[in-house]
């Protein structure tokens, strides 16, 4: 499969939906950061440096000063496929963060998110 139209979308163009998706579920913008913040070691300033420059997702996940070990911990179906079971690092890199955004709108503990 080709990745590469997800690779060169602009992380700017998709975050507003990860935090209507987690608003709409009562959940805060502020949680999502933590969720971003836990997964790629980013903290608020570059955060914002890479939405203000439109950063591309394979840009923004090279760039990630940190990935978590824990991240391997992450598991489940997105978008059809097991994320655990995804060949291709930057694609499950992508599908972790979406997979912890569903679980933030599905009224998952923090915690439980974190893998802590």
């Amino acid at each position: 499969m080709d990745n590469t139209r997800v690779f060169k979308m602009s992380f700017a163009g998709v975050y507003p939906h990860y935090i209507a998706k987690a608003e709409k579920k009562g959940r805060t913008k502020e949680e999502v950061h933590e969720i971003i913040f836990w997964l790629t070691g980013y903290n608020e300033q570059t955060l914002l440096q890479h939405l203000e420059s439109k950063t591309n997702f394979e840009d923004f996940f090279a760039q990630a000063p940190q990935i978590n070990p824990n991240a391997s911990k992450i598991t489940g179906v997105i978008c059809g496929y097991r994320v655990e079971d995804m060949e291709d690092k930057l694609m499950q890199q992508i599908r972790y963060l979406d997979k912890l955004i569903d679980e933030l709108a599905k009224g998952k503990a923090m915690e439980k998110i974190l893998r802590q």
